[in-house]
C-alpha cells in the first residue's frame, strides 16, 4: 500500500491511499492521520487494507487535481545517516576545490566506514510533493539529494540487526535540500550542518510511503532528473551501511518510535554537487525510486 496525506476540502490534512497505478487517491475515512496508522501496527494496517477493498471506487479522487502534503507532515524525529561512502568521498573532494583544497589530498575519515554516522534534522521543515523549495536566505549554491527514506513502524531499543527490518513500516523518498555555500562554511567549526540545513522546505518527503512488504530496500532504482534531464541513476543496493545496520545503530542505548524518518544518506551521483552544478530558481527537480514514485519540486526565491 502507498499511503499519502493531503488537503481534504475545508484544506485540512487527511490521509488517503494510491489506487489506480496511483493516478487516484482513496481517503482513508476511519483514522485521522498515517501516522494513526502507523502507530497502530499489524492491526491498523490490516484495517487501512479493508477500507480500501471495500471502499466505492467513485469516492476515490483524481490525484492530478489534489494537493498532496509530506505523508508525514511532521514526523517524529529526523536522522540523516551516511549510508552510500562514495558520496562523501565525492563530494568530500569537491568540498575541497570549492574552499581552495587540494581534492587530491581527501581520505574519507575512518569513523564513517565504521559506523553509520548521522545528525537530527528540522522536523519543522517538512515539505510534500509538489511544494516550492524556497531558496536560504545568503544561499548561492544550492543542491538536491536524492536518499531513501526509511519509515520507523516499531518501537525499540537496543535492537539487533536480524531484527531491525521489523521495526520498519516503509519507506520514502527523501530529498535533503542542502546549501553548500552555508554548510562548507559551517562545518569548519567541527559540529553539524546548521544553517546549511536548517531551513523551511529543507526537508522534502513523499510522494508517498509504500509498505515494506512491498519493495526490497536493498534493490531500489534511485534516479534524478533535472527540468526533465536524467542526471544521475543509482541503486539502493550500493549502500555499505543497509537499512539492518542503521536501525540498529541508531537505536543503541535510544528508543526509536512509529513515525520516525531515517534517511539513507545520499545515492552516489546523486545530488548536483557531485556534477559541479548547482540549482538555479525556476529548476524542477524529479527524484524517482523504484517502487516509490517520483518526488517532484520547483526551487524559487523568496
Amino acid at each position: 500500500m502507498k499511503f499519502v496525506t493531503f488537503n481534504g476540502a475545508a484544506g485540512e490534512a487527511q490521509p488517503g491511499v494510491l489506487v489506480e497505478n496511483d493516478q487516484r487517491i482513496q481517503p482513508l475515512h476511519d483514522f485521522e492521520s498515517v501516522q494513526e496508522v502507523i502507530e497502530g501496527g499489524d492491526e491498523a494496517l490490516e484495517s487501512a487494507r479493508n477500507s480500501i477493498g471495500g471502499a466505492d471506487p467513485a469516492a476515490a479522487l483524481p490525484r492530478a487535481s489534489t494537493h498532496l502534503l509530506a505523508p508525514l507532515p511532521r514526523p517524529l524525529q529526523i536522522r540523516d545517516a551516511l549510508c552510500f561512502l562514495q558520496h562523501m568521498i565525492n563530494a568530500g573532494k569537491i568540498g575541497l576545490e570549492l574552499t581552495g583544497g587540494d581534492p587530491s589530498t581527501y581520505a574519507l575519515p575512518q569513523v564513517f566506514r565504521d559506523a553509520p554516522c548521522y545528525y537530527k534534522g528540522n522536523r519543522m521543515g517538512v515539505v510534500g510533493d509538489g511544494a516550492d523549495i524556497e531558496r536560504p536566505q545568503g544561499c548561492n549554491l544550492l543542491d538536491y539529494e536524492l536518499e531513501l527514506g526509511i519509515v520507523i513502524g516499531k518501537q525499540g531499543k537496543d535492537i539487533s540487526r536480524e531484527e531491525a527490518l521489523r521495526h520498519v513500516f516503509g519507506y520514502t523518498i527523501f530529498n535533503d535540500v542542502s546549501a553548500r555555500d552555508l554548510q562548507l562554511t559551517e562545518m569548519t567549526s567541527g559540529l553539524g550542518p546548521a544553517k546549511g540545513k536548517d531551513f523551511d522546505t529543507g526537508n522534502v518527503f513523499g510522494p508517498c510511503i509504500v509498505t515494506a512488504d512491498e519493495v526490497d530496500p536493498k534493490k531500489m532504482a534511485m534516479i534524478a532528473r533535472l527540468n526533465g534531464e536524467e542526471i544521475s541513476r543509482g541503486n539502493s543496493g550500493q549502500m555499505d551501511h543497509t537499512v539492518d545496520d542503521v536501525i540498529s545503530y541508531i537505536s543503541r542505548g535510544e528508543t526509536i518510535y512509529p513515525g520516525e524518518i531515517v534517511g539513507s544518506g545520499t545515492v552516489p551521483l546523486g545530488c548536483l554537487m557531485e556534477h559541479k552544478r548547482f540549482l538555479a530558481d525556476g529548476d524542477v527537480i524529479e527524484l524517482e525510486i523504484e517502487g516509490i514514485g517520483v518526488l517532484r519540486n520547483q526551487v524559487v526565491s523568496r
